[in-house]
């Protein structure tokens, strides 16, 4: 078999073939949704994506015979509080250990030589977007920026001598199961005037989403991997979300006045572009707003969170059951019917309980990677 070769991706023209490498290699998998192509080269274009304010990336392409048959990222962000790790991403190849052995060899070489011991990944490219490897629920398609893998990318990832650090889960929930009678009781009981839920104020949508994410950041800092959103990425990210949000599908609760807790229901972006072939022109994009505006039958529930001062006790123990229910009364009138609510870490058992008790099913698994490097 000919050998593999690696390039360091440089130019526009070798980031278009990374970009547009999954397309090609993933066309005849029915759960792939190919990603748009623009959307992936503002991503990956550090004057245009202030994760590279912190951070420094090399992507690399893997050649044969003249052919793209695999990528990977390899990436060192500055705000990981553990100055060992370095990071992998982005991985997509032919199912040929060869081809994996080469792109990983890249990757840990370029680590290595700035100093890392120690490598985990999939991120792509942070733990704060798309995190883990799917290993489990290939038979559906993702949901909005969320990852899908072939079933045999883990086993080739694992013959690199990788083994797993944490597992990362997906659930699916029916929003048509009311909430469990046990948290109605518990909310019809205790629940007092002080407490109130609303949603998110769209005429004060930046200062609304300023508090959501000093939320965000306070209820996951003890959580495992965990890295803070910066404030331009604050920024970065309500621009590019403002056009997805409905404020029918967000929940800010709050105590006295003050926020404690939130959740944010997007549409899925992936059930509304799988036909467009990873391009708005000529005309995707008019449909895309069409069918945004007509509403998407299924959503993801990717920000969500507790203050942590709050996350015990009785006041912890409904919010999260409030929020749940304020969002799941706007989806149903919107004829959003499935929502994935993720990602949650396999050892996070009070939220996962919290899930469960609304009948939600795991349907997919991540795996995050770790490796040392000698």
């Amino acid at each position: 078999m000919n050998e593999v070769s690696i390039v360091a991706v440089q130019s526009a023209a070798e980031l278009r073939r990374f970009i547009r490498l999954p397309s090609r290699l993933f066309a005849a998998d029915p759960n792939f949704v190919p990603p748009l192509e623009m959307e992936r080269r503002d991503a990956l274009t550090p004057s245009r994506n202030p994760y590279f304010e912190h951070a420094e990336v090399q992507l690399f392409l893997a050649v044969r015979d003249g052919r793209d048959v695999g990528r990977i990222s390899a990436q060192i962000d500055r705000l990981v509080a553990d100055p060992a790790i370095g990071h992998f991403g982005l991985i997509v190849a032919e199912d040929d250990p060869q081809i994996f052995a080469a792109l990983f060899h890249a990757a840990e070489l370029w680590l290595r030589q700035r100093g890392r011991t120690r490598i985990q990944g999939p991120f792509n490219l942070s733990i704060n977007e798309e995190t883990g490897l799917l290993i489990k629920g290939f038979d559906t398609a993702p949901m909005i920026f969320m990852s899908h893998d072939p079933p045999y990318a883990g086993a080739r990832v694992e013959q690199q001598g990788y083994a797993k650090a944490k597992d990362v889960i997906a659930y699916l929930y029916n929003a048509h199961n009311d909430l469990p009678p046990a948290a109605r009781r518990l909310i019809d009981r205790h629940k007092s005037a002080e407490l109130r839920v609303r949603s998110i104020d769209m005429k004060n949508y930046y200062a609304e989403f300023d508090s959501v994410i000093d939320m965000f950041n306070d209820a996951w800092s003890g959580n495992w991997g965990f890295v803070p959103f910066t404030a331009a990425e604050l920024k970065h990210m309500a621009k590019g979300l403002k056009p997805l949000i409905d404020p029918a599908l967000t929940a800010i609760v709050e105590l006295r006045g003050q926020p404690i807790g939130f959740g944010i229901t997007l549409p899925n972006l992936n059930e509304a572009i799988r036909d467009f072939k990873g391009s708005l022109l000529p005309f995707n994009w008019i449909k895309l707003l069409w069918r945004i505006k007509r509403g998407t039958r299924s959503g993801r529930v990717p920000l969500m969170g507790i203050r942590r001062s709050f996350s015990g006790g009785l006041v912890g123990g409904m919010v999260p059951f409030l929020i749940i229910g304020h969002m799941r009364k706007g989806a149903l009138p919107r004829g959003l019917h499935d929502v994935e609510l993720s990602w949650i870490l396999e050892d996070n058992l009070p939220m996962r309980r919290i899930i469960e008790a609304l009948g939600a099913d795991p349907y997919k698994t991540y795996r995050v990677y770790e490796k040392v490097l000698p």
